[in-house]
């Protein structure tokens, strides 16, 4: 029986790539897919350095909708999160990993799966694969990503970082 994909959007793309751990979606789901919009988000700057980061990730595929018009049925999200949900539906996937607030509603209504970065960066810590979280944190912040203050106090409580 072949695994159910697991399904990537945009911003945990580009907040595991800043930090330099886009290894972590291959040591905990293998392979993960984006959808060609999602794709072109993150190509939109610092092309030459995101290309080489997914070209030295083939972990991380690249997938064309089956059926494009799906998308339509996201009314108030962003081409790259109506995609990724689109293409969660077509594939059957076992997980979206999207951070951005509206697109996680749509998604649970859905009934899919949903985690983001720091869930990503916990489940990554429960594992073994880091050792810390906080360093990671502060280099999104740092990198200019928003993260809710009450979100990042919370990540830190679950993984035992608190100062």
């Amino acid at each position: 029986m072949r695994a159910r994909p697991v399904v990537l959007n945009n911003t945990p793309l580009v907040a595991l790539w800043i930090v330099g751990q886009l290894e972590l979606l291959r040591e905990l789901y293998s392979e993960v897919l984006i959808p060609e919009p999602v794709k072109n988000e993150f190509l939109a700057i610092e092309r030459n350095q995101r290309q080489a980061a997914l070209d030295a990730a083939p972990w991380i595929k690249v997938v064309s909708l089956a059926n494009p018009q799906r998308m339509l049925a996201y009314t108030g999200l962003d081409e790259g999160e109506a995609s990724v949900l689109a293409l969660a539906e077509e594939l059957d996937a076992s997980l979206v990993i999207v951070d951005e607030r509206k697109g996680r509603r749509y998604a649970k209504r859905l009934g899919l799966a949903v985690t983001g970065t720091m869930g990503i960066l916990l489940l990554a810590k429960e594992q073994g694969l880091i050792a810390t979280i906080a360093p990671l944190l502060l280099a999104l912040q740092g990198s200019g990503l928003y993260l809710d203050p009450d979100l990042v106090h919370q990540v830190l409580a679950l993984a035992q970082e608190n100062s």
